[in-house]
C-alpha cells in the first residue's frame, strides 16, 4: 500500500491567489477576467435585437441597476488612463452577438468584431492594476460570450438545427498522442480531447460532447487558458490554422491563418492572463511566432527561426510570472527565450553527458519554478536539470541560463513535468504520479492505479477544499503524515485512457478508453441502435449509439489486428476478419464464439467479409487474391459454419466482394471485383473444395475499379454499380454485364473508394434513393439516380489521414466512418432533406449541364455544338444535294463519334460501343424499341459524363513512359521508336498499319490537316521511310508531348522566394 492511500489530517493547503471579482465579471459568469479579440466594429442594435435582450435580462442585472446605469454614464470614447497602466479604449456600442458555426467565415468575423467591443484582455490589465474594468453593460447583455457562463454549453445550450447534408454527431475515440485538460471539475466533469481533426469537450456527468469544427488538417496541438475559458487548437497542413474557442459558449472568437504554412504548429502556451500565444512551427527550420491574438494584428508581434540543430522544439510554455520569458525543448535541447517590443531572443545552454558526468537522457517538459529565475527540465532517465540564470557583469539577460544541477528523481523515466499550486508534480512511464515541493522533497504519489505511460496531468481550476479531520486526503511523506490537500486532477496514458483523480479519498473514475491502434473495422446492426468497431490493438467494442454507451466488449489475446467484420442480414451473427487471416464468427450480441475453432484457410490479410441475403452463405476475400466461401449448415440438430471452398480467381488484389440474388430463382449469387479490372461471380454451388466459376468479364479499359453495389431498383431493369478511378460510375446489367451507362461521380479531389446504398427513398420522388460513399479522405452523400449532376452530392472532410472503413446505421439516418491510422470512428448524422434542398438550387433539366461546358450555355464552346449538329445533319441528307434542308435537334447514333472527336474527346473503340449502346437501349425497357437518334440535350449529357473528369494530363502520359520506357544517357525516360509503333499495333484497341500510318502522318503534319476525306483512301506507300525521317529514334516525353500530340511544352514555374512574392503582391495591388 502507498503513502497516497493513507489519510491523516493536515491544514490545508492554500490555492493560488485570485483576482477580485469585479461587477462586471460578475455579469459575464465568471470569477476571473477573460479575452476575446478586439476587432471594433459599430452596429446599432435593432428594435427586435433590443427586445430579446431585455427579455433575457437576469434578475442580478435588474439588482445593479443603478450601479450600472453609474457605469455607462461615466462611460468616455478615450482611453481612460495610460495604455501603460493596462487601461484602453473599450469601444462602444450596443451589438447582439448571433449564433454562428466555424464554417460561416463572415458570421465568424462578424461576431468576434462585435465581441470584440469589449476588450476583455483589457480587463485583465485593469483588474491585475486594482482597477475596475470598463465596460458596456448593454453590449454584454447582449453578446453570447459576455452572457455564457461555464454552464451554458451544455446545460443551457439549445440543440442545433441540422442545416447540412452531413453533421458530425459524435467522436469514438482520442488522440492519445495530445493531451487531455480539465474544464470543469465542479458539479460536472468535462474534459477537452483532440480527435482527429476536431477537439472534443466531453461532459462525462451528461455523457454528452460538443465538438469544436474548423480544422481541414489533423489537430497536432491544443493548450487552455488558466482559467479554462479560452481553448486554442492547431494542425499540421499545407494551410494551417490556429483556432482560439471560448469555451462557454463553444463560438470561435480568432483565427490565425496560415501561421506555419512550412508544415504546420507542433507547439503552443498561453500566457498567464491569456493575451499571448506562442507557437512553434514544424517547419524544416522552425519559426517561434508570438500572437497578440486578442488584437487585431497582422501577423505575429515577433518571430525568430531556430537551427536545425537543436532538433523538433516540440514543448513550449511561458512563465507564469513573467510573459516575457519562454522556455521550450525538444529531445535534445532546451531553449530560453526572452521577447520584447517585437525583438525576440533566445539562448541554447549546452547540457551533455559529459556535463554532469552523468547520463541526462532525452528532454521531455519543462517548466519555470515559482521563484522566478529559476527552470526544470524533466528526461528520460528520471532526472531533473535546474538551469539558472548566469550572473554576468553586463546588464542581466533573464534567457541567459546555464544548468546548474542534475537532480535523480527517481528511476523512472519522466514524460510529464506541470506545475500546481506551489507543488511539482511529475507522471512517468509507470503510471505514476508523484508531488513534489519547491525544494524537491518528495510530498506523496500516487502509484496503486496500475496506468500506463502518463501522457498528461491537468488540475482542475477549483482550488481544494481545507483539509479537516472530516476529509479523505492521502498522506503527505512526514513523519506526521498529515493529509495532503490537492486538486482533483485528470491523467491521460499512452493506451488512449483518461481517469479522473478525486484527490479527497483517491478516488479513480474511468472517463475515456478509446482504441489506441488503428481502426479498420466499423460494422452497424441491420435492425438494432448498435454500432461495432474494432483496431489493431484486438479490441471490440458495440456501442448503443442512441445512448452513447458501450454495451458489450472483447479483447481479443492471441490475435489482435482486426481487419474487417460485418453483421449478417438477420443481425443473428457478427463475422471478423483479421490480418492474420483467421476469420472468427461472434455471436452479435454477447461476441461469444460460434465455432469451436476460428476458420484459418487464408494465409493473407482478410480484406473484405460478406454474408450472403438469407444468412446462409458467408464470403471472405484475402489478400492473397483469394476468395473463400462457407456455409451454414445442420449438423445434430445444431446450426454449424462449414467450409465450401476457396478459389484464387484475381491477380491484383480483389477491391470488393458482395453477395445478391439471381432474378430467376432467387438463390444467392456472390460476386468480386479486383484491382485487375474483372468481375468473377462465383458457382454457390459448387462441391467441398472445389468452388468453381461461373463467368469472368473485363468491364474497364485504363481505369481501375473501385467499389460496386447492387443498384436499388428505381428502374425496371437491374444493374450492378461501379466506381472506378478516373471518377466514373457505371451501371452494368447484372445478367449480361453489358455496360449501359456511365456517369461523372463525385469528383472531390480524390476517387471514391467505397459505397453502400441507404434503405431509404426520397419522400419527394418514389423512384429516387440515396448512396453513401468515401473517398480518400472524405464522407459524402449521392441523390439517386445517379445521372452526372454534381449538385446531386455533397461531401465533407471526415478524416484528413485516411478513411478506411464506413458502414450506415439499418435506418440509414446515421454514417459511421473508421479513420484507420487516427484511431477513430466519426458519427455523421444525414439530413436528406437538406441534400435535396441543395440539389435544388444548382437547377433543374440541363442547367447544371450548361454549367458544365466551357462558357456554359452562351458560350463559344456550346455555339461550336450546335453548328456541328447542323453539319451532321447536313451530312447525312447529302453534301451535294440541292434539296430544302430538314433542319431537327436531332441526329443519328452513327454521328456520335464524330462529334465527341471534333469536340476533342477520342473516345476508344469500346467506349464508343459503349456510348451507342447507352442511347440505343436507354428506354427499350420501357417500350420495347430502340433508339436511333440522340437528341442535343440527351447528347450534352453524354459528353460531360464520358468525357475525361479532369481532362488529359501530363502525368499520365508521364506514368506510360515510367511503365514503358527505358533511361538514357541524359537520364530522361524513352522508348524506342519501333518499339512503340509495334505497341500500337498489337496490344490494347489494335490498328492495321494503314491506320497508325495515316494517324502520325497527320498528327506530325506530314499530310493535309484532317487527314484524307471520307470518301477517299489514304495512300500508305511510303509512310514508313516518312515516320524514320520525322520520329528520332528514342522517343521522350517531351518529343512525344509537342511534335506528335502537339502540346505546349511543360516548365514548370520556380518558387518565389518571400521577398519576391511580397513584392509581387505590393504591385498587384
Amino acid at each position: 500500500m502507498s503513502l497516497a492511500e493513507e489519510a491523516p489530517v493536515i491544514d490545508p493547503v492554500s490555492g493560488e491567489e485570485s483576482q477580485p471579482v469585479t461587477e462586471d465579471e460578475h455579469l459575464l459568469g465568471e470569477s476571473s477576467p477573460s479575452p476575446v479579440e478586439d476587432l471594433g466594429g459599430d452596429e446599432p442594435l435593432s428594435p427586435s435585437d433590443s427586445k430579446e435582450a431585455q427579455q433575457t435580462g437576469g434578475e442580478e442585472e435588474k439588482e445593479e441597476g443603478e450601479k450600472l446605469d453609474t457605469a455607462e454614464d461615466s462611460r468616455t470614447d478615450e482611453p481612460r488612463e495610460d495604455e501603460n497602466q493596462g487601461k484602453v479604449d473599450f469601444g462602444q456600442g450596443d451589438e447582439d452577438l448571433g449564433e454562428k458555426s466555424p464554417s460561416s467565415e463572415d458570421k465568424i468575423a462578424e461576431e468576434v468584431n462585435r465581441a470584440g467591443k469589449g476588450v476583455l484582455p483589457r480587463q485583465t490589465d485593469a483588474v491585475s492594476n486594482g482597477q475596475q474594468p470598463c465596460e458596456d453593460v448593454g453590449q454584454a447583455d447582449h453578446s453570447q460570450l459576455y452572457t455564457a457562463s461555464p454552464r451554458t454549453l451544455f446545460e443551457e445550450e439549445p440543440p442545433a438545427s441540422r442545416t447540412h447534408p452531413l453533421t458530425l454527431e459524435w467522436a469514438f475515440g482520442i488522440n492519445k498522442h495530445l493531451p487531455v485538460y480539465s474544464l470543469r471539475d465542479d458539479d460536472r466533469r468535462v474534459i477537452l480531447f483532440g480527435c482527429a481533426h476536431v477537439a472534443v469537450m466531453f461532459d462525462h456527468t451528461s455523457n454528452s460532447q460538443h465538438i469544436l469544427q474548423g480544422h481541414c488538417s489533423p489537430i497536432s496541438c491544443l493548450c487552455v487558458s488558466e482559467d479554462r475559458r479560452w481553448v486554442a487548437t492547431a494542425d499540421k497542413g499545407q494551410e494551417s490554422l490556429v483556432i482560439i474557442w471560448d469555451s462557454y459558449s463553444g463560438i470561435p472568437v480568432q483565427t490565425l491563418f496560415d501561421c506555419h504554412p512550412g508544415g504546420g504548429v507542433v507547439a503552443m502556451s498561453l500566457t498567464k492572463d491569456s493575451k499571448y500565444l506562442v507557437t512553434i512551427g514544424a517547419e524544416a527550420i522552425q519559426r517561434v511566432c508570438i500572437w497578440d491574438w486578442t488584437n487585431e494584428v497582422e501577423g505575429p508581434v515577433c518571430i525568430t527561426e531556430l537551427s536545425p540543430e537543436y532538433g523538433l522544439q516540440n514543448y513550449v510554455i511561458f512563465n507564469p510570472n513573467d510573459s516575457s520569458q519562454i522556455i521550450s525543448n525538444s529531445g535534445n535541447q532546451v531553449l530560453f527565450y526572452s521577447w520584447d517590443k517585437g525583438q525576440l531572443e533566445y539562448t541554447a545552454p549546452p547540457l551533455t553527458d559529459k556535463s554532469f558526468k552523468k547520463v541526462v537522457g532525452s528532454f521531455s517538459q519543462s517548466i519555470f519554478h515559482s521563484g522566478g529565475s529559476l527552470a526544470f527540465t524533466a528526461t528520460s532517465a528520471g532526472n531533473l536539470v535546474l538551469w539558472d540564470t548566469v550572473r554576468m557583469p553586463a546588464p542581466l539577460r533573464p534567457h541567459n541560463k546555464t544548468a546548474t544541477k542534475l537532480i535523480f528523481l527517481q528511476k523512472d523515466g519522466i514524460t510529464v513535468l506541470t506545475v500546481t499550486d506551489s507543488f511539482i508534480v511529475t507522471g512517468d512511464t509507470r503510471g505514476h504520479v508523484k508531488f513534489y515541493d519547491e525544494e524537491l522533497k518528495l510530498m506523496t504519489w500516487y502509484s496503486h492505479f496500475s496506468l500506463e505511460p502518463v501522457r498528461s496531468i491537468s488540475f482542475s481550476k477549483e482550488p481544494p477544499s481545507p483539509a479537516k479531520h472530516t476529509t479523505g486526503y492521502p498522506a503527505d511523506c512526514t513523519l506526521q503524515a498529515k493529509q495532503f490537500a490537492v486538486r482533483n486532477f485528470v491523467i491521460s496514458t499512452t493506451n488512449a485512457t483518461v481517469m479522473h483523480i478525486t484527490a479527497e479519498g483517491s478516488g479513480l473514475e474511468m472517463l475515456v478508453q478509446e482504441h489506441c491502434e488503428a481502426v479498420h473495422a466499423v460494422a452497424c446492426h441491420p435492425a438494432l441502435p448498435l454500432v461495432s468497431m474494432a483496431s489493431y490493438c484486438g479490441i471490440l467494442k458495440v456501442w448503443d449509439y442512441q445512448r452513447k454507451k458501450c454495451i458489450c466488449s472483447r479483447i481479443f489475446e492471441k490475435e489482435k489486428q482486426i481487419q474487417c467484420m460485418v453483421y449478417d442480414p438477420q443481425g443473428f451473427y457478427l463475422a471478423v476478419g483479421f490480418a492474420s487471416g483467421s476469420v472468427y464468427v461472434l455471436d452479435a450480441l454477447t461476441l461469444d464464439n460460434e465455432c469451436a475453432e476460428p476458420f484459418r484457410y487464408a494465409r493473407e490479410g482478410i480484406t473484405h467479409i460478406a454474408f450472403s441475403r438469407d444468412s446462409q452463405y458467408l464470403a471472405t476475400a484475402d489478400a492473397g487474391f483469394t476468395v473463400t466461401v462457407f456455409k451454414l449448415c445442420s449438423d445434430s440438430g445444431k446450426q454449424v459454419w462449414k467450409y465450401l471452398g476457396r478459389h484464387r480467381s484475381h491477380y491484383q488484389p480483389i477491391q470488393d466482394l458482395m453477395f445478391g440474388l439471381h432474378l430467376d430463382s432467387g438463390q444467392p449469387r456472390l460476386l468480386s471485383l479486383g484491382m485487375d479490372r474483372v468481375l468473377v461471380e462465383y458457382d454457390l454451388n459448387s462441391k467441398e473444395d472445389d468452388l468453381k466459376l461461373l463467368s469472368k468479364d473485363r468491364i474497364e479499359q485504363s481505369a481501375v475499379p473501385k467499389c460496386m453495389a447492387w443498384y436499388p431498383p428505381l428502374t425496371k431493369e437491374n444493374f450492378i454499380l461501379t466506381v472506378n478511378d478516373q471518377y466514373k460510375m457505371k451501371l452494368f446489367n447484372c445478367t449480361t454485364k453489358m455496360c449501359r451507362k456511365t456517369l461523372l461521380g463525385p469528383t472531390y479531389g480524390s476517387p471514391v473508394e467505397k459505397v453502400a446504398v441507404l434503405s431509404v427513398s426520397s419522400a419527394r420522388d418514389p423512384s429516387a434513393g440515396y448512396l453513401a460513399y468515401i473517398t480518400k479522405d472524405k464522407v459524402g452523400l449521392q441523390i439517386l439516380p445517379v445521372d452526372g449532376n454534381p449538385h446531386r452530392t455533397s461531401a465533407l472532410i471526415c478524416h484528413p489521414t485516411g478513411v478506411s472503413s464506413f458502414a450506415c446505421s439499418f435506418d440509414s439516418r446515421y454514417i459511421f466512418t473508421a479513420g484507420g491510422s487516427d484511431c477513430t470512428v466519426l458519427a455523421w448524422e444525414a439530413n436528406l432533406n437538406a441534400l435535396e434542398a441543395a440539389a435544388s438550387l444548382g437547377g433543374q433539366d440541363l442547367t447544371p449541364f450548361y454549367d458544365l461546358l466551357e462558357g456554359g450555355r452562351d458560350g463559344e464552346f456550346f455555339r461550336e455544338l450546335e453548328d456541328y449538329f447542323y453539319y451532321c445533319q447536313l451530312r447525312n441528307q447529302g453534301i451535294d444535294s440541292m434539296e430544302t434542308r430538314q433542319v431537327s435537334t436531332s441526329i443519328p447514333l452513327a454521328d456520335i463519334p464524330f462529334v465527341m472527336r471534333a469536340l476533342g474527346l477520342y473516345p476508344s473503340e469500346q467506349e464508343v460501343e459503349d456510348m451507342l449502346n447507352e442511347v440505343k437501349f436507354s428506354r427499350y425497357v420501357d417500350t420495347g424499341k430502340y433508339l436511333t437518334d440522340i437528341d442535343l440535350g440527351e447528347f450534352i449529357k453524354l459528353y460531360v459524363n464520358h468525357r475525361p473528369a479532369f481532362g488529359i494530363s501530363r502525368s499520365e502520359l508521364q506514368h506510360a513512359f515510367e511503365v514503358l520506357g527505358y533511361k538514357t544517357e541524359t537520364g530522361e525516360k524513352a522508348v524506342n521508336r519501333g518499339e512503340l509503333l509495334q505497341l500500337l499495333q498489337a496490344r490494347g484497341e489494335h490498328m492495321t498499319e494503314e491506320e497508325l500510318a495515316e494517324y502520325l502522318s497527320t498528327l506530325l503534319g506530314l499530310n493535309p490537316e484532317g487527314g484524307r476525306s471520307e470518301l477517299q483512301s489514304f495512300p500508305s506507300t511510303g509512310s514508313s521511310s516518312l515516320l524514320e525521317n520525322a520520329l528520332p529514334e528514342d522517343i521522350t516525353l517531351d518529343t512525344f508531348q509537342t511534335n506528335v500530340l502537339g502540346f505546349p511544352i511543360f516548365t514548370p514555374e520556380p518558387a518565389l522566394s518571400d521577398e519576391e512574392q511580397t513584392r509581387q503582391e505590393a504591385f498587384s495591388s
